[in-house]
Formats: C-alpha cells, structure tokens, sequence
C-alpha cells in the first residue's frame, strides 16, 4: 500500500517580517495554503513580548486545525522562549529535545518526534528531526556529529521511515557529505544533474541565494517532488522561504 505525505519545513523568524511587522497572519496562510501534513518550524516564540507574549506554537496549530504539535525550546530570554515547533495532522507518540549547543555558542537544537500514521488500515510511524544548526561551519559539523551519536537518531532503525529537516545553515552544501554517507539519508530537495547537485534556494526570501533549509529522508519513503513557496506574501513574511516535500510511504 503507498499512502502520500507531505512535509514543509520553515523558518518564520519569530513571524517578524522583513517589513520588520509582527504579523503571523502571514505565516498561518502560508501554511494554510501549502496544507501540509508535517509542519517543521525554527524561531518559534513563545510568551516573548517581540511577539505579544503569544505561545506561537500552539496558536498556529490551532488556526491551522493540527491536533497535535510540539514545542522544544532552546532559547531562553529575558522574557520568554523560542526554539523549534513541529505539527503534525497525525498523532505524536513520543517527543525529545536534543541538545545540539556547542561551548559557549548560541544554543540550539533539534526536536525529535514520533508520529503515528494510521489511514486505510495501514499504521506507519514516521521518525521526526527538526533542526537548527549554528551559523559557524566547525560549529554546524560539531552539532552534525551530536545528532548522529545521539540515542534518539542512533537508536531508529535504517530501514524506518525517517525525516531530517530544518535550518541547516549551511550555504556551502558541506554538510551533505555527512547527512547522505554518515547518516545515511538521501535529501529530497537537491535537485541533482549529471554534474552537479543544487539545493532548493530559500534565503534570503526576497532574492534566493542560499539553499538554507533542507529536507533529508531515508527508509520507507520515496520522495516525489519539492519546492519552494512561490507566493508574494512567502517573500516578506520571514527571512527565509518554507520549503515543500511530498513523499509515498511505502507499506507492507
């Protein structure tokens, strides 16, 4: 049996647009729009007062009408948090935070989450990673190394279905090597050629030079297509343009 899936994945910069507006209208008719079935998000706030206090992840989920979501936060400020959100249509079965903070650099994460997919009596779990890495390259190979020795990555088997996504930050494709040879994973939005491979450009929003943020998978999926949003609001909304995957998830 082959079930469709569809995961973005976003960066919505506290909903702070280049317009420097607080408006995270913006964001929920992207994803609205988009109509996802796993939304990963980076610089989600909660009760920070940049973003009226609002517990962002939970309040987007419910526009959205995602029953179930999660929070790992990584950041702590003087008032308030942020750090990375995922929602998901289907049930999360289990969530961890994995520290990716390295010395004294900013803290960061990556949320591990486990959902449960269960359509035309088929069950599927799908195991979840949503990251964002540091802005420094040895900082970014070091945060690398964490989430491929951690027990929540180490422990899942190879051959189940699993998703890497996030704010990699990585404008060089360094890190591919890594993600595709050490972890065994395949990236769904590279767009390779005989020659080379090309990531999806997502920053800066309103002129794209950087493929940013990524999608990687490995085990029970077979990724369809990917994109980027292309709407005019995606442009000014954030920083950073959502980028789409579709997948089949393959069942017995």
């Amino acid at each position: 049996m082959v079930l469709k899936l569809k995961v973005l994945t976003y960066n919505i910069h506290r909903a702070i647009g280049l317009d420097r507006r607080f408006q995270p209208d913006r964001i929920i008719n992207i994803l609205g729009h988009h109509n996802p079935d796993i939304v990963l998000l980076q610089e989600v706030d909660e009760g920070a007062p940049r973003s009226r206090e609002q517990d962002m992840a939970k309040e987007i989920a419910e526009e959205l009408d995602y029953p179930f979501y999660a929070a790992g936060h990584n950041v702590s400020l003087k008032k308030g948090r942020y750090g990375n959100a995922t929602l998901s249509r289907y049930p999360i079965v289990r969530e961890r935070n994995i520290d990716l903070t390295i010395g004294d650099h900013k803290r960061r994460g990556c949320q591990h989450t486990a959902i449960e997919i269960d359509r035309q009596q088929a069950s599927y779990r799908l195991e979840v990673f949503n990251l964002h890495l540091g802005l420094a390259p040895l900082e970014r190979q070091r945060q690398s190394g964490l989430l491929m020795r951690s027990r929540e990555f180490s422990e899942v088997d190879p051959q189940s279905a699993c998703i890497v996504g996030g704010d990699f930050n990585d404008w060089l494709s360094r890190l591919r090597a890594l993600y595709v040879e050490g972890m065994s994973l395949r990236c769904a939005t590279d767009k390779e050629t005989r020659l080379r491979t090309r990531p999806i450009k997502t920053y800066p929003s309103f002129a794209p030079r950087g493929g940013l943020d990524r999608i990687y998978y490995r085990g029970g999926l077979r990724a369809i297509t990917a994109y980027p949003s292309r709407s005019q609001v995606a442009r000014v909304a954030s920083d950073h343009l959502p980028v789409v995957a579709e997948f089949e998830l393959i069942t017995k």
